[in-house]
C-alpha cells in the first residue's frame, strides 16, 4: 500500500476511533477501566488499529490518566448540574465551578486539585483541547490559586506573558462549553480536533498562539 494511502487510512481510522472514544467517556457509565488499554494504536511502523495523538494520548498516559478521563466523564454527565462563572482579568481568569449535588461538587474539587498538581508537575492530561499544550508548555509563567468551597472552587490563574494569558481565557471558554453543553461539546472539540490532525501531521497542537474565539454565554441556570 502506498504511504499516502497508509496515511488516508490511519486518518480515518483515528477518527472513528477518537469520535467512539469522546461518545463513550461522555455517556453515563462510560468507558469501564481497562477498556482504555485494550483500544491500542500504530507504532511507528504502522501496524494495529489507530495512530495519532488519540493513540499516543491513551498509551503513552500516566497511571492517573484513566482516573481523571473518569473525573470528566462524570462531571460531563452531570453537567445541568454544574454552575460555572468566569471573568477575564487584565493578567487572567477568575473561574467558579460549583455544583449543589455533593457528588459533583466533589468531582469538580477532584478534577481541579488533579490539574493543579499536572500542571505544577508538567504532566499533561488532555482530550481534545488545543489550548492546554500552551498552558503546559508555559506552566512556569502562570500563577495558580485555588480556594475551595462548600459547593466547588474558584480558581484564579494569571500571567505576565500576553500569550498565555489568551490561552487561560481561551481555556476557559472551552471548560463552560462543556459545564454547558455536555457531550455535545465533547463531540464537537473531538470532531475539531480531528479535523485540525487531517489538515496537519502535527494535530495543530503545538503551535504556541490559541485559536482566537468569541466569548462564550453564561450557562443559564
Amino acid at each position: 500500500m502506498k504511504r499516502s494511502s497508509r496515511i488516508a487510512l490511519s486518518i480515518v481510522t483515528a477518527l472513528g476511533l477518537s469520535l467512539a472514544f469522546a461518545a463513550s467517556i461522555a455517556q453515563p457509565g462510560g468507558m469501564a477501566p481497562g477498556m482504555m488499554h485494550g483500544m491500542g494504536g500504530f507504532g511507528a511502523d504502522g501496524h494495529g488499529p489507530m495512530r495519532g495523538p488519540m493513540a499516543a494520548r491513551m498509551q503513552n498516559a500516566d497511571p492517573a490518566f484513566a482516573d481523571d478521563m473518569f473525573l470528566v466523564r462524570d462531571m460531563i454527565h452531570g453537567h445541568e448540574r454544574i454552575k460555572r462563572s468566569v471573568t477575564n482579568l487584565p493578567d487572567g481568569i477568575r473561574t467558579v465551578t460549583e455544583s449543589d449535588d455533593p457528588q459533583v461538587a466533589q468531582t469538580i474539587k477532584a478534577h481541579v486539585a488533579s490539574m493543579e498538581q499536572r500542571l505544577n508537575e508538567g504532566r499533561i492530561f488532555n482530550l481534545f483541547s488545543p489550548t492546554l499544550p500552551v498552558l503546559f508548555a508555559n506552566k512556569d509563567r502562570i500563577k495558580t490559586q485555588v480556594e475551595a468551597t462548600d459547593t466547588g472552587v474558584v480558581v484564579t490563574q494569571t500571567s505576565s506573558d500576553a500569550a498565555v494569558v489568551a490561552a487561560l481565557q481561551a481555556h476557559a471558554i472551552e471548560v463552560s462549553e462543556l459545564a454547558r453543553d455536555g457531550q455535545v461539546a465533547m463531540m464537537r472539540n473531538a470532531q475539531a480536533a480531528m479535523g485540525m490532525m487531517m489538515r496537519g501531521p502535527r494535530f495543530g497542537m503545538e503551535s504556541s498562539t490559541p485559536p482566537a474565539r468569541a466569548p462564550a454565554a453564561e450557562p443559564s441556570r
